[in-house]
């Protein structure tokens, strides 16, 4: 299994504190499991201009490649003026429209406050559905009170991103398993 964790903002330090502590745990709890960090900080994406995802060289080629061939993505990212980064937006743009089909979608949201906790359910979950992904259903909603000197200081907030990666390793495992069988079914039919 192919899990990319991406890291949705080029400013902050927040969402790729989050990020790293989830690379980490997803490592120790589950070894076979390929994780792959993408932290857009890293990264010169080009803006979307129309073309397919096979088109575009150097960083947008590699960070879209990288989710095209996931299994599962985890993404981290901030709240900017109670909205998505256009980081992410970007990289939604970026990707054709049925790229996330049998692909298990996870998040993880960081904001200043808690007055932002509803944008995840309001603007990338309809974003993602449309893009045809196995949505994670519950999210982690991580506030500015819960860092402290770049770390995660709230043991609820390390307990949720723990079940966040099980969640997200045993949908993908079940709607892998319900795919072979149906698959196994066409090809009995087909006989």
């Amino acid at each position: 299994m192919k899990i990319v964790a991406l890291s949705a903002s080029k400013v902050g330090s927040k969402t790729r504190t989050a990020m790293d502590y989830t690379v980490k745990a997803l490592s120790t709890k589950y070894p076979d499991v390929e994780v792959k960090l993408l932290d857009l900080a890293e990264y010169d994406v080009q803006f979307s201009d129309g073309r397919n995802y096979l088109e575009y060289e150097g960083d947008t080629g590699y960070v879209t490649k990288s989710l095209m061939e996931a299994d599962a993505i985890i993404i981290g990212t901030p709240v900017f003026q109670a909205s998505i980064p256009a980081t992410l937006k970007n990289i939604f743009d970026l990707l054709p429209q049925n790229a996330l089909r049998d692909k298990v979608v996870s998040m993880l949201v960081t904001a200043g406050s808690s007055k932002h906790y509803l944008m995840a359910e309001q603007q990338i979950k309809p974003i993602l559905a449309y893009m045809k992904a196995q949505i994670v259903q519950t999210y982690v909603f991580i506030e500015e009170e819960d860092f402290y000197r770049k770390e995660i200081t709230n043991h609820d907030v390390l307990f949720r991103i723990d079940r966040l990666i099980e969640d997200t390793i045993i949908l993908n495992e079940t709607f892998t398993e319900i795919r072979e069988k149906k698959e196994e079914q066409y090809e009995m039919e087909s006989l």
